[in-house]
């Protein structure tokens, strides 16, 4: 296999298979044609002559829109369609800049197309015999991908708190890292992908951030999500993406994404440099 494999792998998706899906009238994700069918007969669903879903309500405000889409779901919910709800609120918008037209619960959001988005952190260190870079294996028990390797820090972005805010949050509660060093980290860029799965599909992105940690820090877990951290090579790292599928989905990404931009791989030593480049940032069609 080879590092473009992930790139297609998390952008394999066919929007034939889907309908839009608006809010109260504004273009918000997309569905498919058999969650479609769920839909039909419930309070406030509307369709058009091309089978496109809006919810309507009565209340075009923030916490109108929530409300009714909450109710929605909780409606789909109690008919075994929907999982039961996370806790944890994501907003609903087309894109980062725009402002939410509603919140959603996490475990609803690629039921309905939404664009959802997260953080992560690349952890490494400098040593006398070269780059290394922070690796955490998820807890056995997570609900889910279980005991894949991942990004020493990552999480869903969640309404009402700032990008920075959250990672500096998921650093401290994944992997203890310290104010003096969460000072440290820094934004470096975005990865966004449309992946289908059985849920429905996923138009993520990714708000990525680097730290360069000192060799005497040692991450340690504390809310129950990681089962052990290990140091790596940087060399063993893009051999591990580049010829497997341990790593959750996207962090491979994240990985090669870094890999670019610390020279790791470069025009002269990878020949799908450029689909690489390419691929990692793709346009969401929502709207």
């Amino acid at each position: 296999m080879a590092f473009v494999d992930h790139i297609a792998r998390c952008n394999t998706h066919d929007l034939t298979k889907f309908r839009r899906f608006s809010l109260g009238g504004t273009a918000a994700g997309f569905v498919t044609h058999e969650f479609a069918e769920h839909l039909y007969g419930l309070a406030n669903i509307e369709t058009n002559s091309n089978g496109d879903i809006n919810l309507a309500s009565a209340d075009l405000s923030f916490d109108g829109r929530t409300s009714s889409l909450r109710a929605l779901c909780i409606a789909l919910q109690n008919r075994g369609i929907l999982d039961a709800p996370r806790g944890e609120l994501f907003p609903v918008t087309a894109s980062w800049k725009q402002t939410p037209l509603a919140a959603i619960d996490r475990a609803w959001v690629t039921h309905f197309g939404l664009p959802a988005y997260g953080v992560h952190l690349n952890g490494y260190v400098h040593k006398p015999d070269g780059l290394h870079m922070w690796i955490a294996r998820r807890a056995a028990g997570k609900m889910t991908y279980p005991g894949e390797l991942d990004n020493i820090v990552a999480g869903g972005q969640p309404i009402g708190l700032g990008l920075m805010q959250n990672m500096i949050k998921e650093a401290e509660e994944e992997a203890a890292i310290p104010t003096h060093l969460t000072d440290k980290i820094r934004p470096v860029g975005t990865i966004s992908y449309i992946m289908e799965n059985e849920a429905g599909i996923k138009f993520d992105t990714m708000f990525n951030f680097d730290v360069d940690l000192p060799a005497g820090f040692v991450p340690e877990n504390t809310d129950g999500e990681v089962d052990e951290f290990m140091l790596l090579p940087i060399q063993e790292v893009a051999e591990i993406v580049r010829n497997s599928f341990d790593f959750k989905f996207n962090c491979n990404l994240v990985i090669i994404d870094f890999l670019i931009r610390h020279g790791v791989l470069s025009p002269d030593n990878e020949p799908d440099y450029g689909p690489l480049c390419a691929g990692l940032r793709v346009d969401l069609p929502i709207g």
